[in-house]
C-alpha cells in the first residue's frame, strides 16, 4: 500500500506517558498514522484513526518543526527536576518509509544528543534503524532500542502484515547494533506462529527479549484485537491455538531453553525504563 504524506505542524511533541506507559514520563511520535498498516495495530481502534478518512495505513502525517518543538518542551521537562524517559513511538513507527526522506526521527535525535533525556527507549519493526548507531552510541546506556519480530516465519508475516519489512532484514539489524555496542531487545509482540527453533535464532542476534501478547498488550486485555477480527486470520491458516490467552506461557517455556530469567520480559516491564 501508497501512503499518501500530510504535511502537519503539530504545537507540541511530547505527550504524557499513560496506561500501558505510564512508567514514561513522555511518549514521542514522530509522525501521526504508520504505513506499515498491520492488521493487528491496536490503533486502528483509536480516534486518531477512527476519525480519519482512508484506512488505517493509507495516510501518514509527517509533523514539520518536531525538532524545534522538542528542544524547547525537553529543556521545559527537565527543569522540572523529574527524571525525563521518553518512549518513541506509541502509535506509529518512527523508521517506516516516510523517514528515509523526511528524516523527522533523526532530528529529534539529534536534539537528544545535546539535550539527553535520562533513557529512550526506540520500539521500531523496520531494519532503518541501523541508519542512527551513531547517535545511538552517544547516548550510551541511556537508550534501547527494541526490535519487534513477531515470527520467524515469512509466510505468517505476509498474511498478517504484508507491508512490513521482512523478518530477515530485521534481525539483520538487531545485530548489527548489538555488535556495536547499543542496548537491544527483540520485542516477540504480538506473538504470531513461529516454529520451534525460533528462539534460537533470536538468541543469536540479542541477549533480551519482551514476550507480549494481544491480551496482556493492546491496553483493552484484548478486546481491541477482538475488535478488529483478528482471530479470523488465525482461523484462515487453522491456527486457532495461538490466538489464546495462555499461549505466550508455551512460548515463554520455549524461550526458556536458551535465554535466562533476567533476559527475558513480560508484556510492560519489558518496555519500562
Amino acid at each position: 500500500m501508497q501512503s499518501e504524506l500530510l504535511y502537519k505542524y503539530p504545537k507540541t511533541i511530547l505527550n504524557k506517558g499513560t496506561g500501558f506507559l505510564s512508567g514514561y514520563s513522555h511518549s514521542l511520535n514522530p509522525y501521526t498514522g504508520c504505513a506499515y498498516g498491520c492488521s493487528f495495530c491496536y490503533v486502528r481502534q483509536m480516534p486518531v484513526s477512527t476519525f480519519r478518512d482512508g484506512e488505517w495505513g493509507s495516510w501518514v502525517d509527517v509533523k514539520k518543526g518536531a525538532a524545534e518543538l522538542l528542544q524547547k518542551e525537553l529543556t521545559r521537562a527537565k527543569k522540572k527536576g523529574d527524571p525525563v524517559t521518553i518512549f518513541m513511538s506509541s502509535s506509529t513507527d518512527p523508521y517506516q518509509p516516510a523517514e528515509h526522506k523526511e528524516r523527522i526521527t533523526r532530528s529529534l535525535l539529534e536534539v537528544m544528543i545535546d539535550n539527553p533525556p535520562d533513557f529512550f527507549f526506540v520500539q521500531t519493526r523496520s531494519p532503518m534503524a541501523h541508519r542512527d548507531i551513531d547517535l545511538f552510541l552517544r547516548l550510551e546506556d541511556r537508550i534501547r532500542v527494541s526490535m519487534t519480530i513477531e515470527t520467524d516465519r515469512e509466510d505468517i508475516r505476509k498474511h498478517f502484515t504484508p507491508d512490513a519489512p521482512a523478518i530477515r532484514g530485521r534481525l539483520k539489524t538487531l545485530q548489527m547494533l548489538k555488535e556495536a555496542g547499543v542496548p537491544t531487545q527483540a520485542t516477540i509482540a504480538p506473538l504470531l506462529p513461529s516454529s520451534r527453533e525460533f528462539p534460537d535464532i533470536v538468541k543469536t542476534h540479542t541477549d533480551r527479549v519482551c514476550i507480549d501478547d494481544y491480551f496482556m498488550g493492546d491496553g483493552s486485555g484484548g478486546r481491541r484485537t477482538a475488535n478488529l477480527g483478528i482471530r479470523s486470520k488465525y482461523e484462515e491458516l487453522g491456527l486457532e491455538k495461538w490466538y489464546e490467552p495462555v499461549t505466550y506461557e508455551k512460548l515463554l517455556n520455549l524461550f526458556r531453553r536458551v535465554f535466562s530469567d533476567d533476559q527475558i520480559f513480560v508484556s510492560r516491564e519489558g518496555f519500562m525504563p
